[in-house]
């Protein structure tokens, strides 16, 4: 099994994942809705698509090519106003969000599908306990070394993409102290984690050539690293983020996205290096925990400061690259929350300080997820 080759794609343009939580109006718990609302959206001419995911109280939706944050919100609203009408004729509703904050795992269906069976046989209740809920962005790459130089410069980024996305502080009905939950769940997978450390296509295609010799993996498809290169499609997927509880943050941070390749396209403002993955867990674990209160460790320098402040600091470094790329209203979003420290995971648990009762605040959810 050889690697694909890396295909032609616009240099930033955007593609944008959403995985949804599927809940009755009951107890709005999980609900195993998934092959309704397929079937339902099929009926419905819309932009990118609507597929399965592993268990059947699940959906990911997807916008197609898009060359701006703005496109991107255009076509997640008009597949959020789809969705949220599919489910009203189901008498359910479709919530944002990184985790369901109360649902058991062992009570979860894997959907129907050839591929998620087979991962389930060998994955075991992990397949099940994967009813998680992320966020991916996809940025386009001129040429295959380009993708893998933006993949290595993205991963010092990793904690600000979790902290800004966090929305999973419960599990199980419990709160966890972590903002961002979610993601202890994906680093169980033996193949999860972060990419190797090759800056040219050749250097990546011996390790996968590697890999796949043992027999471990087969495609791309099988790597559930934070950010990969996806050669069918000539982009990078970054995968760390939290699905947000509405769609016009999904947008804000596939503009955050954009804005940083468009910096380090433009300007190659450093150097990845190997050593910037000594403080890479370290950085990670403590934007899942500590959300914008966090302490990031700078990967250059060794230098500790406030992730909050990280980011301000990074989002005034790519304000002219937001600007022209038309995302500086998105920007003004996330330079809102970094001043408040306010995320997704912090409505959650102001709104359960308030209500005492985790399904009123998934109703409520529900509420913003459909304006």
């Amino acid at each position: 099994m050889s690697l694909e080759a890396f295909q032609k794609s616009a240099a930033l343009s955007l593609g944008v994942e959403l995985e949804l939580q599927l809940v009755n109006t009951h107890d709005y718990d999980l609900a195993p809705y998934a092959e309704d609302m397929l079937r339902l959206m099929s009926k419905v001419a819309l932009p990118g698509s609507v597929v399965p995911e592993m268990t059947s109280s699940m959906i990911e939706i997807s916008t197609g090519v898009c060359q701006s944050s703005s496109e991107v919100l255009g076509q997640l609203s008009q597949i959020r106003d789809a969705l949220v009408r599919c489910a009203d004729k189901l008498n359910i509703a479709v919530v944002g969000g990184g985790t369901h904050p109360f649902q058991q795992w062992h009570e979860r269906r894997i959907y129907d599908k050839p591929r998620f069976r087979e991962l389930s046989e060998l994955y075991g209740y992990l397949s099940k306990q994967f009813t998680i809920f992320g966020q991916h962005v996809h940025v386009g790459c001129p040429d295959a070394d380009t993708a893998l130089l933006t993949l290595h410069r993205m991963s010092r980024y990793i904690p600000h993409f979790i902290a800004l996305s966090a929305s999973s502080p419960y599990v199980q009905g419990q709160d966890t102290a972590f903002d961002s939950a979610r993601l202890n769940s994906v680093f169980a997978f033996p193949l999860s984690g972060r990419a190797p450390f090759a800056l040219t296509w050749d250097e990546f295609t011996v390790f996968f050539d590697k890999m796949a010799r043992t027999g471990v993996v087969k495609s791309m498809k099988d790597f559930y690293w934070d950010i990969r290169p996806k050669p069918e499609f000539g982009t990078i997927e970054i995968r760390v983020f939290d699905t947000p509880l509405t769609v016009e943050r999904a947008a804000a941070l596939s503009a955050f996205v954009q804005s940083l390749a468009a910096w380090f396209m433009h300007e190659q403002p450093f150097m990845p290096a190997e050593d910037d993955y000594l403080v890479y867990t370290y950085n990670r674990f403590q934007a899942c925990r500590f959300g914008m209160d966090a302490v990031y460790v700078d990967p250059a320098t060794g230098g500790h400061m406030p992730l909050r402040e990280h980011i301000a600091k990074t989002l005034q470094q790519i304000g002219h690259h937001a600007v022209q790329l038309g995302a500086g209203a998105f920007m003004q979003i996330l330079r809102t929350s970094v001043e408040e420290s306010y995320n997704d995971a912090r409505w959650l648990r102001e709104r359960q300080g308030e209500e005492a009762l985790l399904a009123e605040v998934i109703r409520q959810s529900a509420e913003k997820f459909r304006k």
